[in-house]
């Protein structure tokens, strides 16, 4: 029933309406369609773009972004470094200030994890800890290894067959450094205190090496306000 009343209202219905009905119904899906277009379009960019930048991402070496993030460091740091020099200020004071005990204090427990210092074991150690500690010092001169790059060319690159002996003139800012960090370390082994002998003609006022260490700081610091009470108890003259 209700397709034969579909049928007769359509049959009743002018044909002009009919008409600007169907081009109504044209018109619509057409717009449907471009927009259905566009949207495949900037989604097809959009995916293009996306595989681009992970093909890029994947290209870049495993640790780029930690690499990324210090390089603005760095760069954060040198412009900080202007403006402190500019102003006449020092860049390590006004770098404390801006740090707060907790993350001063976070970042040395940090620091003494990554390379703890656990005493003289033996020779072959100390000498890699030092190593360590000097090659954390270099800094590259990427210009100056631009300009000995254009001047020697491959033979910056020693192969087997090369001969380096008395070629390599140190630069005059290399010899500084080389001699400002031999003066720190004559000026760092000269606090070191030589372990001391032992004395046999001292008095034994001690049970065991702990006992001896806590007289001695005891000595070092109340000895000259119990230097009398000490006589006396030796002399048995204590009242």
């Amino acid at each position: 029933m209700e397709e034969v009343a579909a049928r007769e209202r359509k049959r009743k219905t002018p044909l002009a309406a009919q008409v600007a009905s169907g081009w109504l119904v044209v018109l619509w899906s057409a717009r449907q369609s471009r927009r259905l277009g566009i949207r495949w379009n900037e989604a097809r960019k959009l995916n293009h773009q996306e595989v681009v930048e992970e093909d890029k991402r994947l290209k870049l070496p495993p640790n780029w972004e930690a690499k990324k993030a210090r390089l603005e460091w760095e760069l954060k740091v040198e412009e900080k470094k202007k403006e402190c020099a500019a102003r006449g200020e020092d860049y390590e004071r006004v770098k404390l200030l801006e740090i707060s005990a907790e993350d001063a204090e976070r970042w040395e427990r940090k620091k003494k994890r990554k390379n703890p210092d656990l005493g003289f074991s033996d020779y072959a150690a100390a000498q890699l800890r030092q190593y360590q500690r000097l090659t954390r010092q270099i800094k590259p001169d990427l210009e100056q290894y631009e300009k000995l790059k254009e001047q020697y060319g491959e033979a910056l690159y020693p192969t087997s067959d090369s001969l380096l002996h008395g070629t390599h003139v140190p630069s005059k800012e290399g010899v500084d450094r080389m001699v400002a960090d031999l003066e720190k370390q004559i000026e760092k082994r000269e606090k070191y205190s030589r372990r001391r002998p032992y004395n046999d003609d001292a008095d034994i006022d001690y049970i065991n090496e702990r006992n001896a260490k806590f007289n001695k700081k005891a000595e070092r610091f109340y000895g000259k306000y119990t230097a009398e009470i000490k006589q006396n108890l030796e002399r048995g003259t204590a009242v």
